[in-house]
């Protein structure tokens, strides 16, 4: 009975943390046409109750002829988007000019452009039962 117990234990656990492996994808997310490789892109996973705020998770990837990826792990399925820009002068923010246009490249999810910041609506995809894969367009 005293070896039961632990060997249990250790079974329980064990279970545990298969179910939560399964339950679990990862988001890939590469930008495909950075105008320089100076810099880095910054990228950050949001859902919508975050979006534009505090994001999940952000990352940070240098460029390579023109290309920069990034891989969300242990990402639970729901409904997320994700943004990212070009920091060209590698200050970790996004700068403006004195009327509020940007001045570095910026893009999200599902590659939707406007004249306005991107919204969580044109942004959002669904993570369900299998790894993803985003290529984002500045």
């Amino acid at each position: 009975m005293k070896f039961l117990i632990p060997i249990l234990v250790v079974i329980m656990v064990s279970i545990t943390n298969a179910v939560t492996a399964q339950n679990t994808k990862t988001i890939t997310v590469t930008v495909v046409n950075a105008t320089s490789d100076t810099g880095e892109i910054g990228f950050a996973l949001y859902n919508k109750d975050n979006f534009m705020g505090k994001p999940i998770e952000g990352k940070r990837s240098e460029i390579v002829d023109g290309k920069s990826t990034v891989v969300f792990e242990n990402v639970p399925s729901g409904v997320y988007a994700v943004t990212c820009y070009h920091d060209k002068n590698n200050n970790n923010k996004m700068d403006f000019s004195s009327n509020g246009m940007p001045l570095e490249d910026y893009g999200a999810s599902n590659n939707v452009m406007s004249f306005t910041p991107p919204t969580f609506e044109n942004a959002k995809f669904t993570l369900k039962d299998e790894d993803l894969k985003l290529e984002i367009k500045f």
